[in-house]
Order: structure tokens, then sequence, then C-alpha cells
């Protein structure tokens, strides 16, 4: 299968909120963190909505207009979107989301994704959540450089996430 890495289009805007809502169901349920279907869809269903897709409208052109401060790209197969991975630059840079459905996991998008990524984000520190029972997320993330840093939280009072941080390339270069 071919993949396709670029910027979004006005048009993905409709597909982008309904992918992350799969990829939650895909990614998170957890019986012992008491995470269903059901918490998901409560929690993050209105990724599914006009108004999600309305979000996402003025993220995408907001990333046209101020390319230098927001980073978005996603992940075709065909005509299909299949993963995102977005980010923000104020104090310092900040990945996520960033989601790849199943059928699409271990292709080697994640790398490439991060390998354009970290061209934006050129030599800034990077911090970013991940959720703590999520072992495959964290080892990718650590084999791009990243440790955690101890700070958690939880995300609506149930989802542990940790705080991830790749520190500036020693060397000033920005790729992996």
């Amino acid at each position: 299968m071919s993949y396709t890495i670029e910027a979004p289009r006005a048009d993905d805007a409709a597909v982008l909120g309904p992918l992350l809502l799969r990829c939650w169901l895909q990614t998170y349920p957890d019986e012992a963190a008491g995470i269903d279907e059901a918490w998901i869809r409560e929690h993050r269903g209105d990724f599914a909505t006009a108004e999600g897709a309305d979000r996402w409208r003025e993220f995408i052109g907001a990333t046209e207009r101020r390319p230098d401060l927001l980073f978005c790209r996603v992940v075709r197969s065909g005509t299909e979107v299949v993963g995102v991975l977005c980010g923000r630059r104020d104090e310092s840079v900040g990945l996520g989301p960033m989601y790849v459905l199943d059928e699409a996991r271990g292709q080697g998008v994640g790398d490439r994704m991060m390998v354009e990524f970290f061209a934006w984000a050129g030599n800034s520190p990077i911090r970013l959540w991940v959720t703590e029972y999520n072992e495959r997320a964290v080892r990718f993330y650590q084999r791009h450089g990243f440790r955690t840093t101890g700070e958690r939280e939880l995300w609506r009072g149930k989802l542990p996430n940790v705080r991830m941080i790749r520190d500036a390339p020693p060397d000033g270069k920005a790729g992996r």
C-alpha cells in the first residue's frame, strides 16, 4: 500500500473529526481505566459533528496563514485520509494530535510524519502528552528522542497521560 503525506486541504475538515474519533475508539478503550466506547463518544464524539468539521476548517486555514506557528499533515491512502499530525509553536513546540488508523500502522508513515514535523520544529524543544497505557505510542516517541518528564495528568478525570519532551538537538540539526 502506498501512503502520501501532505498538507490538508479545506475539504479534509469533514473527515478529520471522524478520523480522530475512529482512532480514539481503536486506541483508548481500557477496562482498568474505566474507558469504554460510551465514555469516548461522550468526551470525543464532538469530533464527528458539523461543529468539529468547522473547527478543523478553521485550523487548516490558520495553518495556511501562519505556517511558522501551526503545522498539520495528513496521510492519504489513495483518496482516504488515514492519519494526521499537527503541532503548534508558542513558548515551545507542542506536538499533537498525532493519529494513524490501525490499518496504516507499521508501514513507516509515523516515522515519515515525524521527519516532516522535526524539519518544521527546527531546533526547538518539543513537548507532548501521551496516554500512559498506550505503550506502542510511548515506545514510538522514545525512538524519536522523547523522554518522560514525570509530569502526569488525568484527562477528564480518567485518561492517564504523561508528559514527554524532546530537547533541542545538541548538534543543532533538526532531523531524527
